[in-house]
């Protein structure tokens, strides 16, 4: 998808890019997939995905391909032969008119739907399933894609986006392919007033504030943190302190750390 850059008419539009929406064919949603949705920012409606892909067997057509203001990546409206509509996450590739089907039968092909013991060794995957049947929970934003790296016992290394090597469970379902919107991570929102929209609120630096308020504050004109290391309001170490739990259950599950350790 394209970028396209908007004319600095202003100084908030000096520098900002938006997207080109060239894979989007459709602008309205379907009503039967719409939830209500609390949130701050623009108001919307959530569209509710499929991400267990449990109609085995069923073909379906790709409908519209849709912008979805609540995830970066874009979204897929499938019609089943059986009459059902879901909504998908569109992989890189996927057009209007494609048929896609999920099930051990599936081909390896952009959109289908398999238990990782059916995908071949080296193959790109997206929306993958930590727990069988609970749904894809990994590698579901704009752009991203996870390897197929090995498969062994009850259970296959995946390499995810962030260089980690994962232990996912043989029955665990995945998509194939790679989500689409590559050109996400590049757009620059231009000024603050988008950010609103996307309801995030403005963050307030500790060093600007008084000592009353944070550990960081107070002192004459432009002060140092005067500690050992930053900390947050609450006064509990920031900035690079490791947090996770030494005894986390899913550390057995981790062959690589994205790292390199």
């Amino acid at each position: 998808m394209a970028i396209r850059k908007i004319k600095p008419t202003t100084p908030g539009q000096r520098g900002m890019t938006v997207s080109a929406y060239d894979e989007i064919t459709c602008t309205t949603p379907e009503r039967s997939l719409l939830e209500d949705l609390k949130s701050s920012g623009a108001k919307r409606k959530y569209r509710i995905i499929d991400f267990k892909r449990n109609k085995d067997g069923v073909p379906a057509k790709v409908a519209t391909i849709e912008y979805d203001p609540n995830r970066s990546a874009n979204i897929a409206l499938l019609h089943y032969a059986d009459g059902e509509k879901r909504y998908i996450i569109a992989p890189l590739g996927l057009n209007v008119g494609d048929t896609i089907v999920s099930g051990e039968n599936a081909d390896i092909k952009v959109g289908n739907a398999l238990e990782i013991k059916n995908i071949p060794v080296g193959t790109m995957i997206h929306c993958i399933e930590i727990k069988p049947g609970k749904g894809a929970q990994l590698v579901r934003s704009a752009g991203n894609a996870a390897q197929l790296m090995a498969k062994e016992g009850k259970y296959a290394q995946v390499r995810l986006p962030s260089g980690e090597v994962r232990l996912v469970p043989m029955n665990a379902k995945a998509t194939i392919g790679q989500v689409g919107n590559i050109d996400h991570a590049n757009i620059m929102l231009g000024k603050a007033g988008r950010t609103r929209h996307m309801g995030f609120r403005p963050t307030v630096r500790g060093s600007v504030m008084n000592p009353c308020d944070h550990p960081h504050g107070g002192g004459e004109g432009k002060s140092p943190v005067g500690r050992p290391g930053p900390v947050t309001p609450w006064g509990k170490p920031a900035l690079g302190y490791k947090t996770r739990k030494t005894k986390n259950v899913n550390d057995k599950f981790i062959v690589r750390r994205r790292n390199g350790k």
